[in-house]
């Protein structure tokens, strides 16, 4: 049916104008009867056909558009089907598999709802280009992404409330902190991904920003000591940059790139999906988030999955950890739902959840166009939610409050978490030969251990600071027992990784070291031994460049989080408590 007879042009529906390219067998999206036409995947239809009639038509010519179909030539009754001039009759098609099409459409829902969604945007392309916002990144991240290398990108979500309705939560003249910061780590083979909850209320520093202001002028933010860092957005006219800026100092992670999403980004992507289901483990009235619900599984949209997200007075223990919890449950069941119902193949649906991602998000000035954005849609959408995991910086409470109402770093398995993501180790397990060599590596730290005084060791500097090996050594001695130990000066290279090299006769003694530094199966290096000046056999200490300091255990690459480090996977429900 033409414009005419639906009611005015720009009143068309833009899902009901794709159109069947037979020369590509591609649905094609006809803005205009005149509009240029680009080829998207999708979900293949079968041609308009005439009573007794067959379409032939090899291109779309202004007189067979969707309602004008010329009929092929007749054929007697019974007669074979005879193929079009020049061609050996057509060729049975190939169907992708649903893997693979579900892959072409999602762009990134895998991984990040955002993200995946701005991936999938491309349905709609110079469109949705003018829906997107950005901001500088200021020098504040790696560039951006890249393919064939570990992905890193920062999802800050602000609690500014812009947007209507938004004006009766909480503080109305808000300027926007980061509320909710999420670090999403994809690993370099895109088998395995991380998302890192960072608590708001979490002490930290936030350093010296250069920062383009909104005025296009630019000036540098002085930073600011023992702060919370939910202060790094919004307060002294700070930048998503800072927040990148600050993340880094943190981790010590450069992000690749940034994305920003506010209140409004919740209600509208959860309605365009058609909502989600949440499960709590008990009744919920938060007068202050404006939620009440009954417990058990619930259908939540809009207001009300904002509210969802928003609540902590009247979950767990009623700060924002426990909200975190709560935040993480709710993008897994979102990741869920865009997985398992049709809206991935369906271009009615597609372009909804594309308009309501684009709209919704500011990102950095090295990805505001949707090509980039697809680029990195169809990179995170190679995950599996399975292999996706939540868990959140290993915190304590702030121990120079009475009143508790900020956390500090547990800076021991802090380390750990933040070297695993560095390292580019996954937190799960997701391949059967991944988990039979950790398996064997494993082995290495299995059997008998010696006493910490019958370890002979040397020590040699292979990347770490300057002075580490006589620290390390001074530590061994002075208070791990291990007295027959020397500093043996710099190695011959310089290792990225330490390592502990030795021979099959002191396994025993290797075990005792790696208990006490904290070395992994895979620093483990079965060889053979070196005689020291008095002849006698000697296990080799390399540090490499991951040496944090004498007394720090090195255990982060062990391919499992440290003990008590909350986490959780994308595809498993979990009820709110």
């Amino acid at each position: 049916m033409d414009a005419t007879g639906r009611g005015r042009a720009d009143d068309i529906d833009p899902a009901d104008q794709w159109v069947l390219n037979p020369t590509t067998g591609e649905y094609e999206l006809r803005l205009s009867p005149s509009a240029p036409q680009s080829a998207v995947p999708g979900p293949r239809r079968s041609a308009p056909r005439d009573a007794g009639a067959t379409v032939r038509s090899r291109t779309v010519a202004p007189d067979r558009l969707p309602g004008r179909e010329v009929p092929g030539p007749r054929r007697r009754r019974g007669a074979p089907e005879e193929p079009l001039p020049g061609r050996r009759g057509r060729r049975p098609v190939k169907k992708k598999g649903r893997g693979k099409k579900i892959l072409l459409w999602t762009g990134g829902t895998m991984a990040f709802v955002l993200v995946g969604t701005a991936g999938a945007a491309y349905l709609y392309i110079e469109h949705l280009n003018g829906n997107i916002t950005s901001v500088s990144d200021d020098g504040a991240s790696t560039g951006g992404f890249s393919k064939g290398k570990a992905i890193n990108i920062l999802l800050i979500g602000t609690d500014k409330r812009t947007g209507k309705g938004n004006e009766k939560y909480g503080d109305a003249g808000s300027v926007g902190h980061a509320d909710t910061t999420i670090l999403l780590h994809v690993s370099k083979d895109r088998s395995n991904a991380t998302a890192l909850s960072i608590p708001r209320d979490l002490i930290t520093d936030v350093p010296d920003c250069p920062t383009t202001l909104a005025d296009g002028t630019q000036k540098v933010i002085a930073g600011t000591s023992d702060v919370r860092f939910n202060t790094s957005l919004g307060q002294d006219d700070r930048t998503p940059s800072c927040v990148a800026r600050t993340v880094t100092e943190l981790t010590g992670i450069t992000p690749d790139n940034f994305m920003v999403a506010d209140f409004n980004a919740v209600k509208t992507l959860t309605t365009a999906v058609g909502g989600v289901d949440v499960c709590l483990g008990k009744d919920i009235d938060d007068p202050k988030s404006h939620l009440n619900l009954k417990k058990g599984m619930r259908h939540i949209e809009g207001e009300t999955a904002l509210a969802f997200v928003r609540t902590r007075h009247a979950v767990g223990f009623g700060g924002d950890l426990s909200r975190i919890t709560l935040q993480q449950q709710f993008l897994s069941a979102l990741m869920r739902k865009l997985k398992s119902n049709d809206t991935l193949t369906n271009p009615a649906k597609m372009i909804k959840v594309a308009e309501a991602g684009t709209k919704a998000l500011t990102v950095d000035d090295n990805l505001k166009s949707i090509g980039k954005l697809k680029d990195l849609g169809l990179e995170l959408g190679k995950l599996n939610p399975k292999n996706l995991t939540f868990t959140t910086v290993p915190v304590v409470d702030n121990p120079a409050e009475k009143v508790k109402a900020t956390v500090v770093l547990n800076q021991t398995p802090a380390q750990q978490v933040f070297q695993m993501i560095k390292d580019d180790v996954s937190f799960t397990a997701v391949k059967a030969q991944q988990k039979k060599e950790a398996a064997a590596v494993a082995a290495r730290l299995k059997g008998p251990k010696s006493a910490a005084s019958a370890v002979r060791v040397r020590i040699l500097n292979g990347g770490a600071d300057a002075g580490s090996a006589q620290a390390e050594l001074n530590y061994l001695q002075n208070e791990a027992g291990v007295l027959k130990s020397s500093n043996d000066g710099n190695a011959d290279a310089v290792l990225a990784k330490t390592t502990l090299e030795y021979g099959p006769d002191q396994a025993d003694q290797a075990r005792r070291l790696a208990d006490i530094m904290g070395l992994s199966g895979a620093a483990m290096k079965p060889g053979k031994s070196v005689l020291n000046d008095q002849g006698l056999p000697t296990i080799t200490l390399t540090l490499g460049k991951d040496f944090k300091g004498a007394g720090v255990k090195l255990n982060a690459s062990s391919g499992t989080a440290p003990a008590g480090v909350q986490k959780s996977t994308a595809d498993k429900v979990e009820c709110a408590k």
